[in-house]
């Protein structure tokens, strides 16, 4: 059985962190590389750097905070944002990432998934679904940030994708994302039952009840964002009250 992650996420913009509510208002949450260093530090098991406004604006990832991310941890590096072909990719993964992560680019042309799974290997290719609920109790891809609607339905995405040569879904609902409420559970264990890949929980954690709740509903990994930037806990505190709560962890 795989071990259980924690993941914090680094979203990023003209070079800082930023954290917002549901993709939308952004804030300033620091220095990447300094972050990074901390979560290492603390025990994190891998993290991963998205640069939220490059799809939007049209432009690759940002390869020189990757750089500076990688110089400055020893643990698996996932890198996304602005991926739209092998050679993004590589560029990527040449500058230290471990697994390149893919989300609008792979909705709108899902043979791309293919060939970074061919060119790399399945295990360096996360395909990143941002998930709303519709009204009829399913879920809806949603791209550019958030943004922009698909009519996609989420579990078919998932399935696809994985289908194409997804190593790993990272599933982010952005109706919980900055919220503190918790992941959704129901998404979760949606997916996690419909595919046989790892699957990273996202959006809504707060606390050790909120990652171990993801775990128990199949999620490999537990992403968190906000609420280690602003230090409401840490990696080292979820760590000892998830062991607490019997969950085995990979030994820091």
């Amino acid at each position: 059985m795989l071990l259980k992650r924690i993941i914090p996420c680094l979203d990023v913009q003209d070079g800082r962190v930023v954290k917002g509510v549901g993709f939308q208002s952004l804030r300033d949450a620091g220095d990447p590389a300094f972050q990074a260093a901390r979560y290492d530090a603390e025990g994190a098991d891998e993290i991963v750097v998205l640069d939220v406004s490059a799809t939007v604006e049209g432009r690759s990832t940002m390869i020189e905070t990757i750089r500076a991310v990688r110089e400055v941890i020893s643990i698996p590096l996932v890198a996304g944002g602005g991926v739209r072909s092998i050679e993004d990719a590589a560029r990527l993964l040449e500058s230290g990432a471990d697994k390149v992560s893919i989300n609008s680019a792979a909705v709108r042309r899902p043979e791309l998934i293919a060939e970074l799974s061919e060119r790399f290997g399945r295990q360096c290719v996360v395909v990143a679904i941002d998930a709303t609920r519709r009204t009829d109790g399913g879920w809806e891809v949603v791209v550019d940030g958030g943004r922009t609607s698909t009519g996609i339905d989420v579990i078919d995405w998932a399935r696809r994708s994985v289908e194409l040569g997804a190593g790993e879904i990272l599933l982010t609902s952005r109706d919980r994302d900055g919220t503190g409420l918790g992941y959704d559970l129901d998404l979760v264990r949606g997916v996690t039952e419909s595919v046989s890949v790892p699957v990273i929980a996202s959006g809504g954690a707060r606390n050790a009840s909120d990652l171990e709740s993801a775990f128990e509903a199949g999620a490999t990994g537990a992403l968190l964002a906000g609420v280690l930037h602003d230090r409401i806990t840490s990696i080292t505190s979820l760590r000892l009250e998830l062991a607490a709560l019997g969950r085995e962890l990979r030994p820091c």
